[in-house]
């Protein structure tokens, strides 16, 4: 991601897409460079559009259980809004979660990055 080119992926670990930015935070500056906080949280932020997280469920499933974009920075706080998320309903007799995903029902902040893959409709569709 440093290079700035576009297409990065990883995985992380951490508990939520909040956790996982400041745990990318925490991974910088364990390294040998000498870059404040905030420039490692502007790179951040400028570099990472979703965060897509998975989580493991109680009855031993993995599901997304939130889509969020990062949207920059508002001061030395990196700005995210949540676009979906999983929410849980109920359990079947075998205890199989059941849920459904819901739009938070904001615009996306990346539409315009979608617009480029021809992405922004379908996009704006699922969002609203």
């Amino acid at each position: 991601m440093n290079t700035g080119h576009d297409g990065s992926m990883c995985t992380l670990h951490s508990n939520s897409p909040r956790e996982a930015l400041g745990r990318m935070e925490n991974m910088v500056m364990m390294g040998d460079i000498k870059i404040p906080k905030e420039a490692i949280s502007r790179q951040i932020a400028e570099s990472v559009d979703l965060i897509v997280q998975v989580k493991r469920l109680r009855d031993g499933s993995r599901r997304v259980t939130n889509i969020t974009e990062v949207i920059g920075m508002e001061g030395p706080v990196i700005v995210t809004q949540e676009m979906f998320k999983f929410e849980y309903l109920e359990e079947d007799a075998n205890g199989k979660i059941i849920g459904e995903y819901r739009s938070m029902g904001l615009r996306p902040y990346t539409l315009d990055k979608a617009r480029q893959f021809g992405f922004d409709q379908p996009l704006l569709e699922a969002c609203l």
